[in-house]
């Protein structure tokens, strides 16, 4: 019997990184998507060291940019005949407001359209194992997220005059939540779509983000978990041999955790969900069933 296959972007270091070493020594074969070429090679060396006999792939992409997305999606195909769970890991915080190429915010970009893009990308091209999961990571800071119910901004253009890197990465955080729970009543049946908190976690993200997210570095480091004990919730919810409930639900420490109140809203739900397909250009698919 083949391996099943898990895809991981974020992979390079920190939360993916030990999220792909778990995968492999629970049986699974990897492919490990990072920013770049060099970050690639080094990652697929160190994961094959630690699992000999296991088959790793590394694969690099902008996740920033909306046609390298696509262009991994076709790298993908080409690399791996189906993709039983995907790990949407990669995150990004910035001190300072930019546009990417696209003209989004580049917050959103990474932490909220880069995801929903390729798993819509992956499931459109029948890529997605019939019994996929695909575990999208989350942050405590959801609640500083920031939406507004009739006119939700999904790819952060409104922040250009009012940036403040913590509701920003918050504010990408929620919406990639909502989706998630859109998704999962939108997935084929035996499919199913999750939300990963973490919690704080000792790696270096503050730190690269600079702005307040690296001077809360110091402190939150005091208290910061290993990136090896927060991998389990999200292999947690890729391994479970019976598929952890509720679809489209929030996980933290290893058991369902309650959301902000804010993505409880259906109609916002929905809302945020269509939108982010419409500025990607994809084709907003319809429930199948209701939402968690």
């Amino acid at each position: 019997m083949n391996a099943p296959t898990a895809v991981i972007t974020g992979a390079a270091g920190g939360l993916g990184h030990a999220t792909a070493r778990r995968l492999l020594a629970a049986g699974f074969d990897v492919v490990a998507v990072t920013r770049d070429s060099p970050s690639a090679a080094a990652t697929r060396q160190s994961l094959i060291t630690e699992a000999p006999g296991r088959t790793v792939q590394a694969l690099h992409a902008d996740l920033a940019d909306h046609d390298a997305v696509r262009a991994l999606t076709h790298r993908l195909h080409e690399a791996v005949g189906r993709v039983d769970v995907l790990v949407n890991n990669a995150g990004a915080a910035f001190a300072a407001y930019a546009p990417t190429a696209d003209g989004v915010e580049r917050t959103h970009a990474v932490n909220h359209l880069a995801p929903f893009h390729l798993t819509h990308l992956l499931l459109a091209g029948d890529l997605l194992a019939p019994t996929a999961r695909v575990i999208t990571i989350s942050s405590d800071l959801v609640s500083r997220g920031r939406l507004d119910t009739d006119d939700p901004d999904v790819t952060g253009v409104t922040w250009r005059d009012r940036y403040s890197q913590m509701n920003v990465y918050g504010s990408a955080k929620l919406a990639a939540l909502l989706a998630t729970t859109a998704l999962a009543a939108r997935l084929p049946a035996g499919m199913h779509a999750y939300s990963a908190n973490p919690g704080v976690i000792r790696t270096g993200f503050n730190t690269k983000a600079g702005g307040l997210l690296k001077l809360a570095a110091s402190v939150s480091n005091l208290f910061a978990g290993s990136p090896e004990k927060a991998a389990g919730t999200p292999v947690g919810l890729a391994t479970a041999i019976t598929a952890p409930q509720p679809n489209g639900g929030l996980f933290a420490k290893g058991t369902v955790a309650s959301p902000p109140a804010t993505a409880l809203d259906p109609a916002l739900t929905a809302r945020v969900y269509e939108r982010t397909a419409t500025a990607l250009g994809l084709t907003a698919l319809p429930p199948v069933r209701t939402a968690a």
